[in-house]
């Protein structure tokens, strides 16, 4: 079957569930957690939970590994705690629950990132894979890097990717 065919037969809702890391940020002053959410909505994707949690490894480990353990959700959405300032640990976070990393999803992020701010956007550590049979991404917390990302990767391939980790007798592999 082709990229195409497996990409018209792919779902077109998904289950996702959003997560904030900031110090900073409350849902008033969320504008990246919202912008998520808003265009999930667009897109007809269900939300299954949206939550806020300091940049601390333990509470982000927590709020994923419960959501990777819900039979509702496909799809969980991280943005914040990617860069490379001391606090940055987001990444540090999640990589240990990964059962595989998905290195094309960094790459073209940052070559993405690249055309619209520059050489700035090496300092991004974006990543994506799969966990407990789910899809998890790893966002900037920056509003711009999360609409480019769910723009350009993530609304256009998430059903793909989830119609490739969980193939229906219809669908076979790539």
């Amino acid at each position: 079957m082709s990229h195409q065919e497996h990409q018209d037969k792919a779902p077109a809702r998904l289950n996702f569930a959003v997560l904030t890391v900031s110090d900073s940020r409350d849902e008033s002053t969320d504008g990246s957690g919202r912008t998520i959410l808003a265009m999930l909505a667009e897109r007809g994707h269900g939300l299954v939970e949206y939550r806020i949690v300091p940049d601390e490894p333990e509470l982000i480990r927590q709020a994923v590994g419960e959501w990777l353990a819900r039979d509702d959700l496909q799809a969980v959405v991280v943005n914040g705690g990617t860069g490379v300032s001391p606090r940055d640990r987001t990444v540090e976070a999640v990589e240990s629950l990964l059962d595989r990393q998905l290195p094309g999803f960094g790459e073209i992020f940052r070559w993405l990132s690249y055309q619209e701010i520059g050489p700035a956007a090496m300092l991004s550590r974006a990543l994506a894979g799969t966990a407990s049979g789910r899809i998890l991404f790893c966002l900037p917390g920056s509003t711009g890097a999360c609409r480019l990302a769910m723009e350009r990767l993530i609304l256009p391939q998430a059903g793909h990717f989830w119609a490739m980790l969980h193939p229906g007798p219809s669908q076979g592999r790539a």
